[in-house]
């Protein structure tokens, strides 16, 4: 036991040394600052933003890890070293970018977000024309070039068409593997912005993947409670969405990997108060590790670190309560000028 601890105490060891090298001080995709996330198997550092696109094309073109959350095998670890760090990796993936074609910056929106990076690594529109695969039969001598063949492998061009329509259908019913329900209780709002002359409408609406959920809206209120529970299955995602809280118009917007609020309006289109995104991960990683958690007395299985990176208030615990896993979250309203809002999730396996 003391041999497997001092192997993942060293592996977690030189990953942080690697991630203090300076081109990985930023994530590889969009340069946020702090990369708390990575891609194993294309061997780059990325931003929590970033990694929600990175985990929507696939672990066939990206294995997304938590730097910190996670456990490396070895292999894992060497990948990384190998790739030598995002500048390198970077100079293969991005040699011919073309023009009128920029990289998203730390600020971006999804969309253009998503764009990039799936042209980047899925599409391989800006690998050197010699590098783009299209056959099984490629075949290349570096072992860093052979990395790139593993990250976007398909037997036959007819394979890789197969491929794309995949992705575009991933999010149909059917196309799916449904794992467990989210229960999301949203708690409260406290100092929310004001969109109307001197308050506001609040409602939430919790996107993942395709899915949208939102609470009712309460009038004229910048602290408002609901203690409502809303329900979402979830579909090998990682970041359920505040995709909005508005002030209420009647009118709402889905946005990936967003939660957001807004101020209800009844004759003109909603405003957005605040948005955040939340990563599931911890929660069903702890969840899915320690099974039935009827088994167990009430304790701590997991832990969301607040960073740079995220909107947490402070750091989340994943906890065990009276046989149910279950996690508080506080997060600090995103792109506004103020607001928190306070949820609780809880995970709930199918075979319940």
């Amino acid at each position: 036991m003391s041999g497997a601890n001092g192997r993942l105490s060293s592996g977690k060891n030189r990953l942080k040394d690697l991630l203090l090298k300076s081109d990985n001080r930023f994530c590889a995709d969009c340069g946020a600052p702090d990369p708390k996330w990575a891609s194993a198997n294309i061997g780059v550092f990325i931003c929590l933003k970033c990694c929600g696109v990175h985990r929507s094309l696939g672990s066939h073109i990206s294995k997304v890890l938590s730097v910190t959350l996670d456990e490396w095998s070895d292999d894992e670890v060497d990948a990384m070293y190998e790739v030598g760090g995002n500048s390198s990796a970077n100079s293969i993936y991005e040699a011919f970018i073309p023009e009128g074609c920029s990289k998203p910056g730390p600020d971006s929106g999804h969309e253009e977000r998503a764009k990039f990076i799936r042209s980047k690594y899925e599409l391989q529109e800006f690998l050197k024309p010699s590098l783009r695969i299209t056959s099984g039969k490629a075949t290349l001598q570096s072992s860093f070039s052979r990395k790139i063949i593993d990250s976007f492998r398909t037997t036959n061009s007819s394979q890789k068409s197969e491929r794309s329509a995949d992705m575009d259908n991933f999010w149909q019913e059917g196309m799916v593997e449904f794992i467990g329900l989210l229960k999301v209780t949203v708690i409260k709002g406290t100092n929310l912005a004001i969109r109307d002359m001197l308050s506001s409408d609040p409602y939430v609406v919790l996107t993942l993947g395709q899915q949208t959920a939102q609470t009712t809206v309460m009038k004229s209120n910048l602290n408002p409670v609901w203690n409502e529970e809303l329900m979402l299955s979830n579909i090998k995602h990682h970041f359920l969405v505040i995709s909005s809280i508005t002030s209420s118009n009647t009118s709402s917007s889905v946005f990936a990997h967003l939660q957001k609020v807004f101020d209800h309006d009844t004759f003109s289109a909603d405003d957005i108060m605040g948005e955040a995104d939340v990563d599931i991960q911890p929660l069903i990683t702890s969840a899915m590790a320690f099974g039935d958690p009827g088994m167990f007395s009430d304790m701590q299985i997991g832990k969301w670190l607040k960073s740079h990176d995220n909107a947490l208030l402070e750091d989340s615990t994943v906890n065990i309560v009276d046989g149910k896993v279950k996690q508080e979250i506080g997060l600090k309203l995103q792109n506004v000028e103020r607001g928190e809002i306070y949820l609780s999730l809880e995970w709930m396996p199918l075979e319940q």
